[in-house]
């Protein structure tokens, strides 16, 4: 209950896991978190975690960290791509300071947070690592926060139990995300109306459960440590019912309000259903060696984070550096199963335990994939002005009758200093009825979710997509109140278009570049023969041969610019440049079909002098 009260009372967001709204902010807000965050969060998490509610601090010092690169951010005054380097950097030394695992923390932020491994934000997010990593190594030692000894996979047909493991993992991480989105759907559907009763109730059900199972008290992970040692001693159905123990507990938990993660909770089911899975199918295991309940929970846990987070890099090299595994005796099971889990999970799941989260606000998040056009084109480009704009006190019908005398659908609602405040749309209109007196202020959305003039379009698009609407105020990168611009659809289209000129500008500069740079390529004379393909016609009617850019053309002793309409003639010396290749199909070319063969390459013209050249073969 008192976990529930601090983001009650103080700040929403510091509620729930912790990392889908890191995830949040750098896909709604730019990485912009409120410097509350960070106390009021690591406050949250020790009343919900130290009074014995069933969830991880690692999501919650994910948070912490990235409010703390957020609040670095702006406190120097960076760009918003600065800011998401910073806030993933924080993130990755949360989880690095915690673990004692920078190598876990540098792929967790990649992976997981910006869900993109571009070189950009590779070297803030490993310093960021590796200093939390040596931070906390001089402060509480070279303690790892989980231990096992080593373990070896010794023939190749024990991958064949490690699959079906995979398969027993995917059943009960499925289990877990399914009763989660159940208990937050129910959870959202009835609000703030019982307040403080629902995380009282949430908070007896799982004192319930740790009375009758204690090793489901707080983070578990001493019983983790006792089955990675394989010495718990229980029997594979005991170990079964603590992992769905566990994972009620957990989406108990979470979905009463209060802070706490699911990471630590998720490797505490792997390495029980793991232990589980080799206690029961070890004494029929037909194979030369037997099975190792410990080498089993090690690679469960893995597969459970494959599956609950859906990062299966992360998955890997998190157990194996969390572990302090001293060889790769379980390299080749751990890829094995962490991927056939992730693989399994995802035609049956479409969420991770942090994509769901974002979902259930209404926020959809896409898979980078390969380079959009649109990231070279930023937001100020493209931008209208503020044509119109209603302050908090416009009646609402005042707002009815300005939007459909500019056929607009939302405005911007700004304070009398002029600051942006929030925005109002139709459907914000029809929301509460026909209630005479209401303003402005009484049916706009609060704190909107904005962009910068520097903010590539894809991004701000990416954004609009997330939220399902259909604009976006534009503030000043140094000022989030000072209204600049509006970015909508239309916009989105001019940027479009846009970048498809600037990509092709580039193509036709990138092919000017390598016909300039081919070996031989230079300038030439060449006369156009009477009757030829040229002669007559004008010049983007000719069909000229690739590698060759036409200069000039000279007629006597006049000299012309050419452009598509200019006529060439019988006899016009033309100036182009091209490789060697080029200038052979181009006399080719001319003659062909000519009256006679004549075309030239025009080789030396002394100033004065009648042009000379000389014939070039006939093809």
């Amino acid at each position: 209950l008192r976990g529930w009260w601090v983001p009650r009372r103080f700040a929403p967001e510091v509620g729930g896991d912790g990392v889908p709204q890191v995830v949040e902010s750098l896909t709604v807000h730019g990485g912009r978190m409120r410097g509350r965050v960070a106390p009021l969060k690591v406050l949250a998490t020790a009343l919900t975690v130290g009074l014995g509610g069933s969830a991880g601090r690692e999501g919650p010092i994910v948070q912490v960290g990235g409010a703390v690169g957020s609040w670095v951010a702006r406190r120097f005054r960076l760009g918003e791509d600065q800011v998401r380097s910073l806030v993933a950097a924080g993130a990755g030394a949360g989880v690095g300071a915690a673990f004692n695992a920078p190598i876990a923390g540098m792929l967790f932020a990649l992976e997981v947070i910006l869900s993109s491994f571009a070189a950009r934000h590779m070297s803030s997010i490993v310093i960021a690592s590796i200093a939390a990593a040596i931070t906390s190594r001089s402060l509480v030692g070279p303690e790892l926060a989980l231990g096992s000894r080593s373990y070896r996979m010794t023939t190749f047909d024990e991958l064949i139990p490690y699959a079906g493991l995979a398969i027993a993992v995917v059943a009960v991480g499925l289990f877990f995300l399914a009763l989660v989105d159940r208990l937050e759907n129910h959870a959202a559907k009835i609000g703030a109306s019982r307040g403080w009763r629902r995380p009282l109730a949430h908070g007896l059900i799982v004192a319930a459960i740790v009375y009758f199972a204690p090793q489901l008290f707080g983070t578990g992970q001493g019983f983790t440590n006792e089955l990675l040692a394989g010495i718990t001693g229980e029997a594979w159905w005991m170990l079964l019912v603590l992992a769905l123990g566990k994972a009620v507990a957990t989406a108990v938990t979470t979905s009463s309000g209060a802070s706490g993660g699911a990471f630590m909770p998720s490797l505490f089911m792997g390495a029980a259903v793991g232990s589980g899975f080799a206690e029961l199918f070890g004494p029929v295991w037909w194979g030369r060696a037997p099975l190792d309940p410990g080498a089993f929970a090690v690679v469960g846990m893995a597969a459970m984070f494959s599956v609950v987070g859906r990062a299966p890099l992360t998955a890997i090299l998190i157990v194996f550096e969390v572990t302090g595994a001293r060889d790769y005796g379980l390299i080749l099971p751990l890829m094995l199963v962490a991927t056939l889990s992730t693989f399994l999970s995802e035609r049956l799941h479409p969420d991770s335990v942090y994509s769901g989260a974002l979902r259930r606000k209404g926020i959809f998040m896409r898979r980078q994939g390969s380079i959009d056009i649109l990231d070279v084109v930023e937001v100020g480009r493209v931008m209208a002005p503020v044509r119109i704009k209603v302050a908090t006190d416009t009646p609402v019908e005042e707002i009815d009758r300005m939007m459909r005398s500019h056929h607009s659908h939302g405005m911007p609602v700004v304070d009398a200093d002029g600051a942006l405040v929030g925005i109002v749309t139709i459907s914000d209109l029809g929301r509460g009825g026909d209630v005479p007196g209401r303003t402005a202020a009484d049916v706009m959305t609060p704190r909107p979710v904005t962009v910068t003039p520097d903010t590539p379009v894809s991004r701000a698009l990416e954004r609009m997509a997330a939220l399902g609407v259909g604009r976006l105020p534009v503030v000043d990168p140094n000022d989030p109140q000072k209204l600049v611009g509006m970015f909508r659809r239309e916009e989105a289209v001019r940027a479009y278009h846009e970048a498809l000129s600037s990509r092709t500008d580039a193509e036709l500069q990138k092919a000017r570049l390598a016909q300039r740079t081919a070996p031989g390529a230079g300038y030439y004379d060449f006369r156009i023969p009477p009757g030829s393909i040229a002669d007559g016609r004008r010049l983007r009617e000719v069909a000229w041969p690739e590698g060759s850019t036409l200069v000039s053309v000279r007629r006597g002793r006049e000299v012309i610019v050419p452009t598509g309409n200019t006529v060439l003639q019988a006899d016009d010396v033309v100036t182009a440049f091209g490789t060697d290749a080029s200038k052979a199909r181009m006399i080719e070319r001319l003659n062909a079909g000519a009256d006679e063969p004549t075309a030239e390459m025009v080789l030396e013209e002394p100033e004065g002098e009648e042009e000379t050249g000389e014939t070039a073969p006939s093809p």
